[in-house]
């Protein structure tokens, strides 16, 4: 099931989402300072472009007040509205019975775009 719904998902969006993750990230690894952000970016390209069947869960390892600093400077780089499109699309799909799935999905990206450091992603 979880295939049927990503490849639902590639057809109608996910692709291009991921493919502006992917963008995104290679023009902020162009500087040193970056390269954090990008990596971050590469994460949420990852979930973006198969969903269904990935976790978001926060890392046993994560480095506490680096990670918490972190995540404040991604807030003010793109953090909130990358977040708050996520949040409006996932309201968006949940409109419709059939969107649903697709709607909590967007909810998942949201919440990892607000907070990607300190973050891992489990395939199940």
């Amino acid at each position: 099931m979880n295939l049927f719904l990503n490849i639902i998902w590639i057809v109608f969006g996910g692709f291009v989402i991921a493919i502006e993750y992917i963008v995104s990230s290679v023009a902020m690894m162009l500087t040193i300072i970056g390269i954090p952000f990008g990596l971050q970016t590469l994460k949420l390209a990852l979930v973006a472009l198969t969903p269904f069947g990935t976790r978001v869960e926060s890392s046993p390892t994560s480095n506490g007040c680096i990670s918490l600093l972190m995540n404040v400077i991604w807030w003010f780089v793109g953090g909130i509205p990358i977040a708050l499109t996520h949040l409006g699309f996932g309201l968006l799909f949940c409109i419709t019975i059939i969107g649903i799935p697709f709607g909590i999905q967007h909810f998942k990206l949201a919440g990892l775009a607000f907070t990607p450091f300190g973050k891992t992603i489990i395939n199940y």
